[in-house]
Formats: structure tokens, sequence, C-alpha cells
């Protein structure tokens, strides 16, 4: 913070005063209101540094309008880095939108089988959440922190990418999946970056659990607890996450929070180059650019289809995340357009 200079008054000023009783106090008054100022902003400055009271600091910076809660990443000794700042309130200017969005979930659900929605937004900081409670399988979209938790190991792994590996042993991957690409082939080699680009451009299973059997489970484990997520059971056949929460990894991925900037970056890229074009691709123009994930989960008897995506437009961006429960995977493929034409079309000229 730089030096108060307080400038003493000239002659002439100091003779107006001595003839002017009120001059004087209100000069006494001035001083004494810069004073506090000094104070309150001394004070502020150093409590957010000290970061001992975040939510309190950052509800001080919000004017008192809204709390607003970081989430460090801790295990380090002198720095506590920040992961997130998020606000508890949703944004009032994103209301109309959420009212819309949500009259077209309840049109899906009436007629066309779907038996529930949620979308989280989140956009130049605000965000809305609708049906925010609602847990969902992730299905395909546990493919973006498996990548994480693999580029994290290249960290502490410099040549791990590159490591050759041999696909020869079959899977037992007792999924139907309705929306699938290339995938590796039996008795091939396949170096640990490859494998990425299969599991997350054509979100290839076989490809999936090759590379977890080179994954080291503490380093995934980890990654969700420095998140803030429930940490995972790794021999567990469900997990669950709303959509807020799954949008954490692409939170993460976007700030470079977590990995390093230059495999976060990489990692952006290779969602940059999913394949997937039947959810909220579809609501856009052609040749808007977005990084996203897909996943596909549930039964027969109770589908469903999920797409997180960061989209990119007129140097701006937003993140959407749908995750959608039905009977019929055509209309859940719709539902999840439709919602992203409709965010577009409001965000493009925000």
């Amino acid at each position: 913070m730089g030096n108060l200079e307080l400038h003493l008054p000239t002659k002439k000023t100091e003779q107006t005063k001595m003839t002017n009783p009120s001059t004087k106090k209100y000069s006494v008054w001035h001083i004494l209101v810069m004073s506090v100022i000094v104070a309150g902003l001394t004070f502020l400055a150093s409590g957010y540094i000290g970061g001992k009271n975040d939510k309190k600091d950052e509800t001080a910076i919000a004017g008192y309008a809204c709390n607003y809660n970081i989430k460090r990443l801790e295990g380090y000794k002198f720095i506590k880095p920040i992961m997130f700042v998020d606000g508890d309130c949703e944004s009032e200017s994103l209301q109309p939108i959420k009212s819309k969005l949500t009259g077209i979930i309840e049109q899906y659900k009436t007629n066309n089988g779907v038996i529930n929605a949620s979308v989280y937004l989140r956009s130049n900081r605000e965000w809305i959440d609708i049906n925010g409670n609602e847990a969902y399988e992730p299905g395909s979209l546990f493919k973006v922190p498996v990548m994480m938790a693999i580029l994290k190991m290249s960290e502490e792994s410099p040549g791990f990418l590159n490591k050759l590996v041999a696909y020869n042993k079959v899977f037992d991957i007792n999924k139907h999946v309705m929306y699938s690409d290339k995938s590796i082939q039996l008795g091939h080699n396949y170096t640990i970056k490859e494998l990425l680009e299969y599991m997350i451009r054509y979100s290839d299973n076989n490809a999936t659990a090759l590379l977890e059997t080179y994954m080291k489970p503490e380093i995934l484990q980890k990654m969700f607890a420095d998140i803030g997520l429930e940490v995972p059971n790794m021999y567990a056949q469900h997990y669950y996450f709303n959509a807020s929460q799954y949008s954490l990894f692409m939170r993460s991925i976007y700030n470079a929070n977590y990995l390093s900037a230059k495999n976060s970056e990489y990692a952006a890229e290779l969602l940059s180059e999913c394949e997937f074009k039947d959810g909220i691709a579809k609501g856009l123009p052609a040749g808007v650019k977005l990084v996203h994930k897909f996943g596909e989960a549930g039964s027969v008897d109770q589908i469903q289809l999920h797409e997180s995506a960061i989209i990119y437009v007129d140097g701006k961006s937003y993140l959407l995340t749908v995750m959608t429960k039905g009977k019929d995977t055509k209309a859940l493929s719709a539902l999840i357009g439709e919602i992203s034409r409709e965010v577009y079309n409001d965000r493009k000229g925000a």
C-alpha cells in the first residue's frame, strides 16, 4: 500500500481558517473521515492476505450482497492456492433464462418421457442451478477425472505419457452404449498419450479400462478430496454427481488451478476434439468452439444422458452442464440441444 500524504495548508489557507471557524470544523471532520476509510482499507487488506476467515473476507469485498466461499488447495507449508471462489447466491440477471429452461424441462417431462433434468450454468462468475439436488451416475463423464489423474501422474513422472503399453486382454465391460466410435484394437501397442486421446475424443471404454490399470488410485482419490468432493470407493459399482459438483472438473481445467497450465491446456484441447454432436453442440451455430464431454448411464428402464461443456463466444466463455434421466435417448439428446440453444442465445449478447 502506498504512503498516504497529508499536505500542510498554505499560509493563506491558515489565515482563512482563523477568520472562519466553520471552515476549521469541516477540515477536522474531513481528516477523521479519511482516517476511518484508511483504517477500514487496511483491515480488509490484512484480513484478505491472512486468509484466516476466507468467507468473511469475501463477504466484505462483495459489499455484503452475498457470502462468498473460497476453496483452497491444502498440503503446502507456505502457500494456500485458490481453487474456487463461489457465491452463495444465484445471479439475479440469470433468473429469466433459468425460468425459461425450467419451463422447457417441464414440457419434456410432460410430453417426451423425461423423468428429470438438471442444469448448472456459470457465466462471468454468476451462476444458476436447476434441480441442483438431483444426483446422477456420470457414465463416461467420469473419464475427465481419470484423464486429470493420468496427467497429474505425468507431472510427477516425466515421460509417463510416452510409456508404451500392450492391449492384450479383453476387459469385461458390460455396458450398452448408444454412442460409440473408434476403439483400440486387441494385440496392438499404444502410448499412454494415445490412450488418453481414444478415451476422450472417441469415449472408448476399452482405452479407459486399459488406462485405469496404470492409474494410481490414490492420485484420483486425492484429486477428489482436493477439489472438495466425496472420495470415490474404487471398488464400488456406482458413484453419483449433481450438475454443479461435476462442473468442478471442467472449472479446474479452465482455471488451470490443479494441473499445470501445460496439462490443463492439453486436457482442454483433447476435450475440444470430442466427436459427440448430439447434445450441446447441436444447439450451437456451426463454428462455435467448445470443450466438452458427454456420458451415458442408467438402465433400459431409466436411461441417463449428460454433457458438460465450456462454450466460447465473442471472446467470452460460459460453462454449461446438463444431466438428464428418461426413457428415450433421442428425447434426452433433444432436450440437451434445446437447453444449449436457449443458453447460447441468452449469452451471446451478454
